[in-house]
């Protein structure tokens, strides 16, 4: 029997209204939501369950889950009942902007909730923390940090997740426990975990601002924060986003550790190259190297070793950067720094001097397995190429072979680039390359358009160089395999990935001839790169009817054999039927961010993107073996954890966050949706 708390409400309403729906504790203003036709609250919250702290059966500590492999020990849940899984409760954030009312920006609901010391935290696209009760949804408390939402927010107004710290000496006093979060407007906050109030002891009454230093920004949102911060060992550590394509002095990417209990800087490393000189280079008031690599995604954390792991975006501006040495050195790479100082261990570049964007934003992870019947501390990295690097935890050494394979040197940056890239084994290789002849359309006349788009530009192999001639990139800056990363199944030695094949055409623009729009489409970025001598434009190849261009799957999932080498399946995942100009059931594959969840008992969970669905695939088989359809288009990777009941019963929840994408045209919304098997 379907569960009377759930809100079955559907794609058909408002995207969108640009503003914060405020919730009082423990309810939704349900006059406003019906006001603009939005839903009424998924429950009537009860008043004991704000008192309450669940005793969690197994929990989801951190991003990723346990160190970054998003797989979770649990099997309640599996192949031979998941027909009987059905929604148990939802939760409204209220935080939603199309961009089109009093929010300039758009929004983009990617949250991961963590689940822990018994309860549930997540963060809204307004940077909103909030404590739910595991069990039921029931809202505990929240923190609203009242960020800027006049700025333009290069990068949507995101909130990808939270930390949580738990001090090793618990007086009993506020603030044992907390929650850290970093904001759009690029502030670190620490939280009480048990009341939501700041922790005054931290920082300034509670926070850190983390603007001053980085360089000057040009407008509220050129630097910000979008994935959560990592704690270890005592410190609190963040990276951040800077918008890209804008010029060669943006801000500083400066990785900076904090200590959790003060908030006092520890360290700090801003991804200059070894050899930069600080005395003629572009650096920050603060001595931080300007244009340096950022890191926008989620790092993770080997305590024991005392190591930290981040995923590098690359320098500043993407297309073209002039003389030596590139500020490139750890950019587009998995960096490995000692935790406790921030001095580099060691770095895998998974693409040398990089000019198309491909930068990682995917979280490391972590995880031990037996390769070649040796056990072994393991880092699995997956990248924009497509590509799946499984490297040594210590040493970087790749645990899986790659060679280097010679690549194409041509056009206004043929000297800078690198001769050769590295290249995996095929099997993990999970995203396609594009010729002219991969023209497609659902008519002879959108396959006949897309056909002129394909043949006016240059094609080529991966890594075919972008010059002043429309060039297809494919993987594209889209990826491939984007920031959600891939989940590891260590028991089984399987790697799940979820990745694109989305073409995009690039060009450069002599400065001569940058004339900013003139004579550009609206649907043609433009990147200015101030102070070299090319802008740049990026297009995706998409037809008159907005699908891509190339033959589907445009969306598929992949489960890698790590020992056999081999991929054990690949299939298309997902339909059109919520962005096709008719609603069309077609199994094409759609592309989306958020990544996947493997659970112990052989399911792979999988937020369909585009269409406004949660899958589970069979981990043997990749055979879809449950569907449920969500309120709204799912951008982020589901969690799953287990709460132990009053009559002592365990029930396992799968959760996904289902809020759209605003600049991907998806539906929006501002949903969390847990799912469990009935009582």
């Amino acid at each position: 029997m379907a569960n009377p708390n759930f809100i079955a409400c559907t794609a058909a309403e408002p995207r969108g209204v640009g503003a914060r729906w405020p919730r009082s504790v423990g309810a939704v203003v349900g006059a406003v939501l019906l006001a603009l036709g939005g839903c009424t609250p998924s429950f009537e919250p009860d008043p004991t369950a704000v008192a309450r702290v669940r005793q969690l059966g197994h929990s989801w500590p951190e991003y990723g889950g346990g160190s970054g492999a998003r797989y979770t020990p649990l099997a309640q849940i599996a192949p031979d009942n998941i027909a009987a899984l059905e929604p148990a409760w939802t939760y409204r954030t209220g935080d939603v902007s199309d961009g089109n009312g009093r929010v300039p920006s758009t929004t983009a609901f990617e949250n991961t909730p963590i689940a822990v010391d018994g309860r549930l935290f997540l963060c809204s696209p307004f940077n909103r923390v909030i404590a739910l009760d595991p069990l039921t949804g029931a809202e505990l408390w929240q923190y609203d940090p009242a960020i800027d939402l006049d700025g333009h927010y290069a990068n949507q107004l995101i909130c990808r997740g939270v930390a949580y710290w738990r001090g090793p000496v618990d007086d009993g006093r506020d603030c044992a426990a907390r929650v850290f979060t970093a904001t759009n407007d690029a502030r670190l906050i620490a939280l009480d975990a048990a009341s939501g109030r700041p922790c005054t002891d931290f920082g300034s009454d509670g926070q850190i601002d983390l603007n001053p230093g980085v360089g000057k920004q040009e407008w509220r949102g050129e630097y910000q924060v979008t994935s959560p911060p990592t704690v270890v060992d005592g410190l609190v550590v963040v990276g951040s986003a800077v918008s890209d394509n804008e010029r060669i002095d943006a801000p500083s990417g400066v990785v900076r550790a904090y200590d959790a209990r003060t908030g006092v800087l520890r360290w700090a490393w801003d991804l200059a190259p070894p050899d930069f000189d600080r005395a003629s280079g572009l650096v920050s008031d603060q001595g931080y190297a300007l244009g340096s690599p950022n890191v926008w995604g989620p790092m993770v954390a080997d305590a024991d070793r005392d190591l930290l792991f981040v995923p590098t975006g690359n320098p500043a501006p993407d297309y073209y950067r002039p003389g030596t040495p590139d500020m490139d050195y750890y950019g587009t790479s998995v960096v490995a720094l000692r935790a406790s100082t921030g001095q580099v261990v060691w770095h895998f570049n998974t693409v040398h001097n990089d000019f198309w964007d491909l930068d990682v934003g995917s979280q490391p992870s972590l995880v031990d397995l037996t390769i070649d019947g040796r056990p072994v501390a393991a880092l699995v990295q997956g990248t924009k190429t497509g590509f799946v690097f499984v490297l040594d935890r210590e040493t970087g050494t790749p645990l899986i072979d790659v060679t280097e394979q010679p690549v194409p040197r041509e056009g206004p940056l043929a000297a800078q680039l690198s001769p050769t890239q590295p290249y995996p084994p095929p099997a993990f290789r999970v995203a396609d390359e594009v010729s002219a002849d991969d023209a497609w359309g659902l008519t002879f006349w959108d396959k006949g358009q897309c056909r002129k788009l394909l043949e006016s530009a240059r094609t080529g192999p991966l890594y075919t160089p972008v010059t002043e001639q429309w060039t297809v990139v494919a993987p594209s800056n889209f990826g491939g395999i984007n920031w959600g990363g891939v989940a590891v199944d260590p028991e089984r030695g399987l790697i799940v990935a979820r990745s694109n094949n989305v073409p995009f055409r690039v060009k450069l623009i002599a400065r001569a001839d940058f004339h900013g729009r003139e004579g550009y489409d609206w649907d043609i970025e433009l990147g200015p790169q101030y102070g070299v001598d090319y802008a740049m434009a990026r297009q995706t190849l998409l037809s008159p009817l907005g699908l891509p261009c190339t033959a589907p799957p445009w969306g598929q999932v992949t489960a890698i054999d790590i020992n056999a080498r081999a991929q054990l399946w690949q299939v298309a995942h997902g339909t059109v039927r919520d962005i096709a100009p008719l609603p069309l059931p077609l199994a094409l594959g759609v592309p989306g961010v958020g990544g996947p969840l493997i659970t112990a008992s052989g399911l792979v969970f999988l937020g369909g993107a585009w269409e406004n669905a949660l899958r589970a695939f069979d981990l043997s088989t990749g055979e879809v073996v449950w569907q449920s359809r969500l309120p709204a288009s799912p951008q982020a990777t589901p969690m799953s954890y287990s709460v132990r009941e009053d009559d002592g019963s365990e029930r396992q929840f799968v959760v996904i966050a289902a809020g759209g994408h605003g600049r991907m045209g998806s539906d929006l919304g501002d949903y969390l949706v847990a799912f469990a098997l009935p009582r």
